[in-house]
């Protein structure tokens, strides 16, 4: 399920943030925190307007949210919008239960805001919220949490691909805990969100426009693009990895492609700081091809059992796929670009060039343009890269100090670099 957290400073916004998502969102939660102390009033009235569950929360600076009041004050306000027909009410873990009940006007004594809830049908979420890590004890932490029958959510940042390997272990290590929900929030913990099904999570929270946490999609870019609330067990799943990563169009060229040959596959973004790590989650989640971008396309080499003739000869790798239990590197690089140009080539029309860069995509165009006759001039920051891969190709280099000498000298000029990428300005 896809859950859209409402944002809106009014019940009002919060309807329509509903309106405009629902096509894609299966449940809602309502942050009190976000709306203003008028709002907080009629809040108990909100699931009457709309035609969707709701998880009522109200949740405290501490944990990501804009409560700050006292804790006396927000636990109040929680209970007194619970009276209304919400499907869940989310409780933070470390609330004791003394300060669980309240007194209700006209009625002798407290009300135990739990037993209430339980009675009505209303499930209980016990949260746990991090944003300094991942626990060391979340297996342990989530046991605790689901011990007296009610959902447990651990919403936790991931720092690295080993976090995420404890994020995606969750399922196996505690599939005894049927309803769950397990976020990996930042950057790192997108894939998390994408693949919750495999974190054995019940649902993946997601936004209309505005992050409401660190590493929130939209709701349309969850259902449509990566269709997270329709992966099962037996969609495969493609990745791209890369440090930046999030940049890359290749989710919205893959995701589609596969929907339109009716292919129950997945192609997600990995951010990535250690090879060696992402090909234990690629074994973890049966991964069954990924595409490699800066700065790993040379890093990849060690760990594939066979590479192509052009992976040998480049020395670079930009796609991995699984053949028969082994991982094969093949450099699509070269011929990718090689097409478009191809016959300006053959007629004469492309006789040198310029490279502008010397990592892994400028080793693919300077041994497809070597190959096929070009003079190349190779012009790097790091003059040292720059001369290796010119000797290897037989070609000049300088220093990118010196690009403008070349102006109207080439025929061609190819930008390899990273400028242009992840928010930089454009070449």
């Amino acid at each position: 399920m896809l859950c859209l957290t409402l944002t809106g400073s009014t019940l009002e916004e919060d309807r329509l943030q509903i309106e405009r998502n629902r096509p894609w969102i299966s449940l809602a939660e309502l942050r009190l925190d976000c709306l203003s102390e008028a709002e907080q009033a009629k809040a108990a009235h909100f699931p009457e307007q709309v035609d969707i569950p709701l998880i009522l929360t109200n949740r405290r600076v501490s944990d990501g949210g804009k409560a700050t009041g006292s804790e006396k004050a927000r636990l109040q306000t929680l209970f007194d919008a619970s009276r209304g027909t919400f499907a869940y009410v989310d409780i933070e873990g470390d609330v004791k239960k003394a300060e669980l009940k309240f007194k209700v006007p006209g009625q002798e004594g407290r009300v135990d805001l739990e037993a209430d809830l339980r009675a009505r049908g209303v499930k209980i979420i016990r949260s746990h919220h991090d944003f300094e890590g991942v626990p060391a004890d979340i297996y342990g932490r989530i046991s605790r949490l689901a011990a007296h029958g009610d959902i447990p959510k651990v919403a936790v940042t991931v720092q690295n691909l080993m976090d995420l390997i404890t994020i995606f272990r969750i399922e196996s290590e505690l599939a005894s805990v049927e309803e769950k929900i397990i976020v990996g929030m930042g950057s790192w913990g997108i894939p998390a969100r994408i693949l919750y099904r495999r974190c054995g999570s019940m649902l993946s929270f997601c936004c209309d426009s505005e992050a409401a946490a660190p590493g929130q999609l939209t709701a349309r870019t969850m259902s449509e693009l990566y269709h997270s609330d329709r992966i099962d067990e037996k969609t495969h799943i493609y990745a791209v990895i890369g440090n930046p990563v999030y940049h890359t169009a290749s989710p919205k060229i893959h995701n589609p492609g596969f929907a339109a040959i009716h292919y129950n596959a997945v192609y997600v973004p990995f951010l990535v700081d250690q090879v060696r790590t992402f090909f234990k989650i690629a074994e973890m989640l049966q991964i069954r091809g990924f595409s490699v971008t800066v700065p790993h396309k040379r890093s990849v080499l060690p760990y594939l059992g066979r590479i192509t003739r052009e992976v040998k000869q480049i020395g670079s790798c930009n796609t991995v796929v699984r053949v028969k239990g082994m991982w094969k590197g093949i450099n699509t690089d070269y011929y990718g670009f090689l097409a478009p140009i191809a016959d300006r080539i053959s007629d004469g029309t492309i006789k040198s060039a310029l490279i502008v860069g010397a990592g892994g995509a400028a080793r693919a165009v300077a041994w497809a343009l070597h190959n096929h006759g070009v003079k190349i001039t190779i012009v790097n920051r790091t003059l040292e890269t720059a001369r290796i891969l010119a000797e290897q190709t037989m070609s000049s280099y300088d220093s990118l100090e010196h690009a403008d000498l070349y102006s109207g000298t080439v025929d061609l000029v190819v930008q390899t670099t990273t400028v242009g990428m992840g928010g930089n300005d454009n070449p």
